[in-house]
């Protein structure tokens, strides 16, 4: 006998369960027939909800990056964490650095996927930017930063982190210090940070993306 369950119970139990099995045996190799045996679901109830193995990739990509945000404004908002501790906690809490969150990075750096990762690229902006131009409103108040342009200021450099760190595949050592250096002292312009003042957080989240 199937159990019936409320649509957006059974959605999130098929993203559940299509994430569990992207980690185990990569997008390629996992089927949405997989992911109807496991479930114990009629193939009708999958396409109900999702058309293909593509749109439950772009729902998977939907759903990490709301919580990755949710993570971000959770660290951002408490304010007994040191400022800059918050900077970097918060863009850590973006990553997708799980074992589907690995997998889901990688499909959404394929050529043919190129207008999903703009799309996820998209919503990160739109989540993430206002909230670091919070902690740089917070930052000029106490005399961190001196930045006119704090909305502006958290755009250019998420947009710029993520041009600059999107893949580190392939650099060499000496390539990826001098990223890093540069980073760092083109971030500390854009928000009048002293000179050298950003290098522990900045540092911590660029090691947490090797």
């Amino acid at each position: 006998m199937r159990i019936v369950k409320p649509a957006e119970e059974r959605k999130n139990e098929i993203l559940d369960v299509a994430e569990q099995l992207f980690a185990e045996k990569g997008f390629d190799n996992a089927s949405t027939n997989d992911i109807i045996n496991r479930i114990g679901i009629a193939r009708g109830t999958l396409y109900h909800h999702f058309g293909s193995k593509e749109e439950i990739l772009d729902a998977l990509v939907e759903r990490m990056t709301r919580e990755g945000i949710a993570r971000a404004r959770a660290i951002i908002s408490d304010k007994s964490i040191p400022l800059l501790e918050r900077l970097s906690g918060a863009i850590i809490a973006l990553n997708l650095d799980n074992g589907a969150g690995q997998v889901v990075f990688e499909q959404i750096h394929r050529p043919q996927n190129a207008l999903l990762h703009q799309k996820m690229q998209g919503r990160l902006i739109s989540g993430v930017v206002p909230l670091i131009a919070e902690l740089i409103k917070e930052g000029n108040e106490e005399g961190i930063f001196n930045s006119d342009y704090p909305d502006e200021a958290a755009e250019m450099i998420i947009l710029y982190s993520n041009t600059a760190f999107d893949d580190l595949a392939g650099l060499t050592p000496e390539q990826m210090e001098r990223k890093s250096t540069a980073f760092i002292c083109h971030t500390e312009r854009i928000l009048g940070a002293a000179d050298g003042s950003l290098v522990p957080a900045i540092m911590k989240i660029i090691n947490h993306r090797e």
